[in-house]
């Protein structure tokens, strides 16, 4: 029996010093796994050179392209900061407060400014850099709040920038590129790049009517992209970045342009006359009172509240609602379709009329007594 107990003492013996040198190679083998990297650093020289530059060959047709473009376009764009002057309570002194900024772009050589409207709105001043580093105090030339349009001026003298090239909008198709150039956040003259998402989109106004007939891209547009160009792949202008539609209020993807036939048709007026007298029929309609009657009558079309005696409308012999003693209300004529295109809103009736000159005639289709007629009227303008 001693004999069997020294044979397995000399087992459990041996068993007990092989993992002792099992555990000591594991912490040797873990602590060099931990020091690799200091033996490494040690076993390679310090001294380095700076490596070679890979040869990049040319740039793509399309990177090319767009940098042209940008370079092109670059100094047509400019950067507008706006002020308020603020009366201080206690003293009553006045003194000017930053407000704001924006973007535009050059119109014309005679240093008007394009941009829009909301962007220099309750200002009263505002300055414009130009992408060379110069800097004007812009004067107000006219603005179209119904179309979120603004114009200024500044004195450039005789080294002017270039005015934006002039495209148009009426033949654009979604999938076309787009470059929206602006100074987002204050970061300026920055590059965007996209595609025209929809077409003849609406935005309700802030005070009146909706924007019509705007221009959907998914290009980035952030506050401070206010007023700067949207270009199309030759560079020109086919819109004024004008909002975006976001719950954080930064870009995603859905922003608005308004459309550059709008712009020139509205701009020159506001240059010549200092505001835009839209063409008119001569009827007042009002946008809530409109969805109110058309929800109790199930009708889709525009209710005439009242039509101006002397006016093109009355001429026409159009008919406005009558108002009982008890405050009701009979419809007169209600407009469903405008030169043959469906009229569902206020706001798309103007828009429909904007696209007309004062003088022009266009035909209304009326709903009268449940019964539709089709009355012509020459536009007039307005108040």
């Amino acid at each position: 029996m001693d004999h069997e107990l020294r044979r397995r003492g000399r087992i459990g013996g041996a068993a007990s010093s092989r993992f002792l040198w099992i555990a000591l190679a594991i912490a040797l083998l873990v602590i060099f796994w931990q020091q690799l990297p200091f033996i490494g650093t040690a076993l390679v020289p310090t001294k380095s050179e700076p490596r070679v530059v890979a040869a990049r060959g040319d740039l793509a047709a399309d990177e090319r392209s767009t940098i042209e473009l940008f370079e092109n376009s670059r100094g047509s764009v400019v950067y507008i900061t706006t002020s308020s002057q603020v009366r201080d309570f206690w003293t009553r002194n006045v003194f000017t407060v930053p407000r704001g900024t924006g973007s535009g772009f050059i119109w014309d050589e005679a240093g008007h400014v394009v941009t829009n409207f909301h962007v220099i709105r309750e200002a009263n001043e505002a300055t414009v850099k130009l992408a060379d580093g110069r800097e004007f105090r812009a004067a107000l030339v006219g603005v179209s709040p119904t179309h979120d349009i603004a114009v200024l001026r500044i004195g450039v003298g005789f080294k002017g920038p270039l005015p934006v090239p002039i495209g148009t909008s009426h033949d654009l198709k979604v999938g076309q590129k787009v470059f929206a150039i602006g100074n987002p956040f204050g970061l300026d003259w920055t590059l965007t790049t996209g595609i025209i998402s929809a077409l003849d989109r609406s935005l309700p106004g802030e005070d009146g009517p909706s924007i019509e007939h705007l221009i959907q891209t998914d290009a980035a547009i952030n506050p401070g992209n206010s007023g700067g160009p949207l270009l199309d792949s030759a560079g020109r202008l086919i819109g004024i970045n004008t909002a975006i539609f976001s719950p954080s209020g930064a870009s995603v993807g859905i922003g608005f342009a308004v459309p550059v036939d709008t712009v020139n048709r509205v701009v020159p007026e506001l240059i010549a006359k200092g505001k835009y007298i839209r063409p008119v029929l001569g009827v007042a309609i009002d946008e809530k009172i409109n969805e109110q009657l058309t929800k109790a009558l199930d009708v889709k079309g525009v209710v005439l509240l009242r039509v101006g005696p002397g006016t093109a409308a009355a001429e026409a012999g159009l008919r406005g609602a009558t108002v009982t003693r008890d405050g009701g209300v009979i419809p007169g004529d209600i407009i469903v379709e405008f030169e043959g295109k469906p009229v569902e809103s206020v706001g798309k009736l103007l828009a429909l009329i904007d696209d007309y000159k004062i003088g022009d005639t266009v035909k209304l289709t009326v709903l009268r007594d449940q019964a539709k007629r089709e009355v012509s009227v020459t536009l007039q303008p307005g108040t």
